[in-house]
């Protein structure tokens, strides 16, 4: 039998299957979906088997045997096998990145180099003995003095260079102690007198013989150490045994089951055309209003699956939302529930991802990734606050959850639910053309109003004297909820403390010495940082250009506005969310748990807590500045900037409390603010698409996005316009091509960055062009050290 295998080599002549022969000896075990290493020039690779055969085309003479299988059971069914093949088309990746992407980190291939003794010890020269005495191979890393030694023997034959693949993550076994059954066996086992630890813990046997227990636990209940506990199993006392187990990703929270909500007439009549459609591959669009009640109907419609015996994916765009939204599916759901975010670690990721395989859960809570969860009976995909960037992967394969989730609704015929208060303009405009079907919620579940929203124009402010951050109401209205022991978001679109480093006598900024982009000062480690290569440098004393000593901090970020705080409302209690705050394993559900329980009175934070917070007692948000967005250029900036402001203002008054929000900005006008203010969602598409028919963009053309870097500026520059003129013959003539221009960021990491951008409404060409344009730069621009890299409908073209 000949295997088909995905090499994991990611090269354009490579991205092909390879035949294989499967050695007779595993013929049986042998399927497509498994993980095998097989030899690949003079080196072992991993590779993924995508089909069994009987014949090869090539010579069987000269086909090489899969070397050894890493599976036991695929690890990627025919589903997500034939998706892998879809996406390599669809996002112009290799096949080998998509098939990647579908499985664990925990289970990419760890490769080690390795010297490997191929005969006995005695056949080596006596200096390298002592390294092979353990075991018969050597870490290259560990054999840095040793090289000249090694050459010797390889080149009699004695030793051979290798390369060994694991997983990088391991089962997780846990130790278990099986105590003897019988009392006079344990009695008749001698134990010298001054063996206390031994006879305190023959003790613990004697009363609870034919028992099981972990041996941590063993430790703790008899107060014994690992080696008594060997020291008696060795005497025939007890057995070990190692039992698998999951690692727990623990919410921090009890959960007690919770039953269903009664729905309202605008909840029960989408649930309705949900539900009578739940065997048809069918997307709707659920556009209700924030607080109108989405994640109850996505909670009920999923019990109904359920009770048909199939499973369901539920994605959330963003790591902070997880938690909450775990509580809440495991309120319902209890042990049915597998959760996949990055916040856990690469052994829980697996662990969870073990449950889906096994069908051991029903239901998968995760960001982007969970769309892969390795089911084979999905019965609904739900993507919640559909609209949100953070669901395309920003590196290869540039994937788009939304578009996975509509292919496995094709191929499972199930519906596809698209949630958010503020649709994508290209989700909306299917909609409204009847591609989805379009269901709607205009009132908050709980009947409360929306929050009343505030426009502050800070140019007034200025002119009236005030310099702070803080408006003259909102510092108001933020020691009004003090007083009422009520609680306040505010929401700024940045992290770090200030935005730059400016020195006032001769003007220049602090730039990162490696790309085109001011650094951030961090307050907390009186440091500077590219927030684009990780570059960082203390803050200095003087100007490096005129020795003047008038350094200045412009801009606001967290950092800075918690300091402010400090100064506006000293008695107030504060919590920051942003990256710096949250990079520990955790640390979101511990801040949103202390801020749930009232141990604060203020949650400052940026975008991770503009969304799906949900705490009865918020009444006040603030937006310290709704033009940070606003003015990026990008086509999406309007776009981007109404979501935000409308997903934020939704945080407050989501109970029995009214709520009020206040938005700060110095372009107050602009119809993306005036009309987030009442949540005027059909007024902005019009508005909008309006803007975008005139300037060509989506949804009423696709987008592409090529982007070329080098180290040299003038190669890079040749080799984007090489490349567009080359497109210009190829593609035809109703496709524009803008460019090549240099990037917004015009330099990261060192290397100079051009961008080129396709516009077209209809192009069958483009796949096998964008196909063709790798392959020339693979065989061209890459041994001169460019890198290309295609996005096909990127969500930012910055």
């Amino acid at each position: 039998m000949i295997a088909e295998v995905i090499v994991d080599v990611a090269a354009h002549p490579i991205d092909r299957p390879f035949d294989y022969v499967i050695p007779k000896q595993i013929e049986v075990l042998t399927q497509p979906g498994m993980r095998v290493k097989v030899p690949f020039g003079n080196r072992k690779v991993l590779g993924f088997i995508t089909k069994i055969k009987e014949l090869s085309d090539f010579d069987p003479k000269r086909l090489k045997p899969i070397h050894e299988l890493m599976d036991v059971i695929p690890v990627l069914n025919e589903e997500l096998l034939q998706m892998a093949q879809w996406m390599k088309k669809q996002t112009v990746c290799f096949e080998i990145d998509a098939l990647q992407v579908m499985v664990p980190a925990a289970l990419r291939a760890k490769y080690e180099k390795r010297f490997v003794l191929n005969d006995t010890l005695e056949t080596i020269a006596p200096e390298l003995r002592p390294y092979f005495e353990k075991r018969p191979f050597i870490r290259l890393q560990d054999a840095v003095d040793i090289y000249a030694l090694l050459k010797k023997e390889m080149d009699k034959g004695t030793i051979s260079a290798d390369t060994d693949i694991q997983q990088q993550t391991a089962v997780k076994k846990i130790r278990m102690i099986h105590i003897a059954n019988d009392v006079e066996t344990l009695e008749a086992i001698e134990i010298r007198a001054n063996a206390k630890q031994q006879s305190k813990l023959m003790a613990y046997f004697l009363s609870n013989t034919g028992q099981t227990i972990e041996s941590s636990q063993l430790q703790k209940i008899a107060s014994v150490s690992l080696p008594t506990i060997y020291s008696l199993v060795e005497k025939g006392a007890a057995q070990i045994s190692n039992m698998e187990s999951y690692r727990d990703p623990q919410l921090l929270t009890e959960i007690e089951r919770k039953s269903s909500l009664t729905l309202t007439k605008a909840q029960q009549s989408a649930f309705d055309a949900i539900e009578s459609s739940l065997n048809t591959e069918k997307t709707f669009l659920l556009h209700g209003i924030t607080g109108s009640g989405k994640t109850e109907i996505y909670l009920q419609t999923i019990d109904q699956v359920l009770k048909q015996g199939k499973e369901a994916i539920m994605l959330v765009p963003e790591i902070s939302l997880t938690p909450q939204m775990t509580i809440r599916f495991k309120e319902r759901f209890g042990d049915q529930v597998a959760v996949l975010h990055s916040g856990l670690s690469a052994g829980e990721k697996y662990d969870e991802w073990r449950k889906i395989q096994r069908a051991e859960v029903k239901v998968v809570v995760g960001a982007r990734s969970a769309i892969f969860a390795p089911f084979q009976n999905l019965g609904l995909i739900i993507l919640d606050e559909e609209h949100e960037s953070s669901y395309k992967q920003d590196d290869s394969p540039r994937y788009h959850a939304r578009d996975m989730a509509i292919w496995r609704s094709e191929y499972h015929n199930c519906p596809v639910i698209l949630g958010s208060a503020t649709p994508s303009l290209e989700s909306y405009a299917r909609a409204q053309k009847g591609v989805y079907e379009l269901l709607v919620l205009e009132k908050r579940a709980k009947n409360q109003p929306l929050p009343a929203v505030h426009i502050v124009d800070m140019r007034e402010e200025l002119r009236n004297g005030n310099r702070s951050m803080f408006s003259v109401q909102l510092a108001d209205a933020i020691r009004d909820r003090l007083e009422k022991k009520q609680q306040t978001v505010l929401f700024l679109n940045k992290r770090g403390y200030s935005s730059f480093v400016l020195c006032r006598d001769c003007g220049i900024v602090m730039q990162c010495p490696n790309c085109d982009i001011s650094l951030t000062y961090h307050r907390s480690s009186e440091t500077m940082k590219c927030h684009y290569c990780g570059y960082d440098e203390r803050v200095p004393k003087i100007c490096p250009e005129c020795e003047s000593e008038h350094i200045r901090f412009f801009g606001t970020g967290t950092q800075k506005v918690e300091e402010e705080l400090a100064k506006v409302v000293p008695e107030a209690r504060v919590l920051r969310m942003d990256v710096d705050t949250t990079r520990s394993k955790g640390a979101h559900e511990k801040i949103l748990s202390a801020f749930g329980e009232g141990k604060a009175d203020i949650l400052l934070g940026t975008q991770m807590i503009a969304k799906g917070l949900d705490f009865p007692n918020i009444t006040l948000v603030g937006v310290l500045s709704a033009d940070t967005t606003l003015h990026l250029p990008d086509f999406r900036a309007a776009e981007k900037t109404y979501q935000l402001l409308t997903q934020v203002s939704g945080r407050a008054g989501r109970d029995v409390l009214p709520g009020t929000v206040y938005v700060q900005s110095y372009t107050p006008d602009h119809y993306a603010i005036t009309l987030a203010k009442d949540q005027l969602y059909e007024p902005f598409y019009e508005r909008e698409m309006t803007m975008r028919r005139a300037s060509g963009y989506p949804p009423y053309y696709f987008v592409a996005n090529i982007q070329f870097t080098h180290e040299d500026l003038m190669t890079v520059a040749e080799y984007a316009d090489q490349t567009v003129r080359y497109l210009k013959r190829q593609l035809s003539p109703n496709t524009l091509i803008i460019g090549p221009s240099a990037s917004l960021i015009a330099r990261v990491n060192n290397r100079y960055r051009y961008q080129c951008l396709i516009k077209y409404k209809k192009e069958p060409k483009l796949v096998d062009t964008m196909q063709q344009l790798i392959k020339i730069h693979r065989t061209e621009w890459l041994k001169k050290g460019a890198t290309l890299s295609i996005d096909m409908n990127p969500t930012s073209v910055m």
